[in-house]
């Protein structure tokens, strides 16, 4: 005997348009857009005054001093060697940064140090070197990778 499958042919169903998961996709796109709302920042007005013509007084530029450290352990102040290479302490670079410091706070310029260090200079001598700067109250100040010409 034979058996004889027999398949059932469903009608076609029309589903029809589904709202429900558009609903859910508007609400989620809504709170994606209501999050982000309380991230936005509030620009504020900046209230600048511009110099005019009649006003010719510049601000005054940063003096700027370099400080060299050879790779000997002789620190140079803008190229005029101070102190021993093996004098831990520099009291005479702190006394002449304090001296340039005072300089340039009387005339009411900014101080920037910058600092050029010999690729073989000691770790040890860029330190001194800072603390003689910490000395002359001195906070201004950078490092550069190439030597001034």
């Amino acid at each position: 005997m034979k058996t004889r499958s027999t398949r059932r042919i469903s009608p076609a169903v029309n589903l029809g348009f589904q709202i429900a998961p558009m609903v859910d996709v508007v609400f989620v796109i809504m709170l994606f857009f209501m999050v982000l709302a309380g991230s936005v920042q509030i620009e504020n007005t900046l209230n600048t005054r511009l110099p005019t013509p009649g006003c010719s007084s510049p601000a005054p530029l940063p003096a700027e001093i370099a400080l060299r450290i050879e790779d000997d352990g002789q620190v140079l102040l803008n190229d005029d060697p101070l102190d021993t290479p093996t004098s831990k302490a520099l009291p005479e670079l702190a006394d002449n940064l304090r001296q340039l410091r005072d300089n340039s706070l009387a005339a009411r310029s900014d101080l920037v140090v910058t600092i050029y260090a010999d690729e073989a200079a000691r770790y040890e001598r860029v330190i001194d070197t800072l603390d003689a700067l910490s000395r002359a109250k001195i906070s201004n100040v950078t490092f550069q990778a190439v030597a001034p010409d």
